[in-house]
């Protein structure tokens, strides 16, 4: 299934909607729950393909696990049954299969955990023997996935000798180990933190209740459609300045892209204001979830860019560096991604693929919602592959453009 997305054709965007809760909090906070055995419910959880599969993992009783294709999951399940009485089979998606997962299981493994790899070694699927984990040191590269930090912190209050990690080098995505330690503090766990050390006291979690914040990330993809539609006035329900993700960022980053944020007693504004950079340069090491906006955004509006800190981006949903180099091509953009962590465009064209440009979106919901904006920059519109990835995050995306007046038409099969 393909969708078919045009501009509104009644001029500037103007609407007011709510976000979908956070993926990323509400995967944590699942954890927690359980690590804590608490009976509160999780308010405003996300209905998010990824948060599902969380839930799925948790109840449902199964011994034998499939995350699917979502990488956050696959990851904290990993660390939550390897201290779980228990045998488990945790696999996920043909994806899944080739993103790496050595690094978190060698780090549990020499903390007392038995995970073994039941086809090739350093990828999923993996077998797992739960038991009590011994804990103690454990020191890991800063510059691979957030997310294999973030699993190991939430269980190390159940280890035996609690659990102190050092993390070496640059760390990148360091705003979702924040998250983590805030989120872990919440449910009562004991966190210390020097420099790029992170020590995490025995002694468990208690129960607590909480509520998901709506999702910064999925702003970004609004933060867009403000940049490209002249005129244009959004609210967004719910964010706050003071929020615990780090994706916040997006809100400050725009300005330089002309969008205005105004922050409301309900949530954040924001107005076209055009008034733009020429070029934009970023290290996005701490906010790799936004890069695909901003560089759909940048072409889209014409303005050159240089962005750095996008090692992550190699594995991902798919190769992103690699998959924004194609499709924006297909769009008339000539991307340099050959460096392994910079993203750049001088301002180069070429030819577009066709009037109305065809986008693969490589069973990616971020490429999805990246490339949708630039139909206000397509007279003719353009073609998004798979539109239903967007369900990984953000469920209600695809409605909430038509709530904004794109005119979305489902090819047939």
């Amino acid at each position: 299934m393909d969708y078919r997305i045009k501009a509104p054709s009644c001029g500037a965007v103007r609407l007011s909607l709510r976000l979908p809760a956070s993926k990323s909090i509400s995967n944590r906070a699942l954890v927690l729950k359980a690590l804590s055995s608490s009976t509160y419910d999780i308010c405003n959880l996300s209905d998010s393909d990824d948060t599902r599969v969380m839930e799925e993992a948790f109840y449902s009783g199964a011994s034998d696990i499939n995350t699917g294709a979502a990488g956050t999951a696959m990851r904290f399940m990993t660390a939550f049954l390897s201290q779980k009485e228990g045998v488990w089979t945790l696999q996920g998606s043909e994806r899944m299969k080739n993103r790496p997962i050595k690094l978190l299981a060698d780090a549990l493994n020499s903390l007392g955990a038995r995970i073994e790899y039941m086809e090739r070694d350093g990828y999923p699927p993996l077998r797992i023997w739960g038991k009590a984990l011994r804990g103690g040191e454990v020191r890991l590269s800063g510059g691979v996935s957030s997310q294999y930090i973030s699993a190991l912190l939430m269980v190390a209050p159940m280890m035996e000798e609690g659990l102190t990690v050092h993390m070496e080098g640059q760390v990148i995505s360091a705003p979702y180990i924040s998250l983590t330690v805030q989120l872990m503090k919440h449910f009562g766990a004991e966190v210390e933190r020097r420099g790029n050390t992170l020590k995490v006291s025995r002694g468990g979690y208690r129960p607590a209740p909480f509520t998901v914040e709506p999702d910064w990330s999925a702003a970004s993809y609004w933060y867009a459609v403000a940049a490209l539609s002249p005129g244009a006035e959004i609210g967004l329900e719910g964010l706050c300045k003071e929020s615990l993700q780090g994706d916040a960022a997006v809100a400050g980053l725009f300005a330089c892209l002309g969008v205005e944020t105004e922050y409301t007693a309900g949530g954040v504004r924001l107005r076209h204001t055009g008034a733009r950079a020429g070029r934009m340069e970023y290290d996005f090491v701490n906010e790799p979830d936004l890069a695909q906006t901003f560089a759909t955004t940048c072409a889209g509006l014409n303005v050159t860019f240089r962005f750095t800190g996008l090692q992550s981006l190699r594995i991902k949903e798919t190769d992103r560096m690699e998959a924004l180099r194609a499709e924006l091509r297909r769009l008339g953009y000539v991307i340099d991604a050959s460096r392994e962590s910079i993203l750049e465009w001088n301002g180069e064209r070429c030819t577009t693929e066709s009037e109305r440009p065809f986008i693969n979106t490589y069973e990616d919901h971020r490429m999805a919602m990246a490339f949708a904006p630039l139909s206000l920059v397509c007279p003719a519109g353009i073609v998004i592959a798979d539109p239903e990835v967007v369900t990984k995050s953000y469920p209600a995306f695809w409605n909430d453009m038509r709530k904004a007046g794109f005119e979305i038409i489902q090819s047939p099969e």
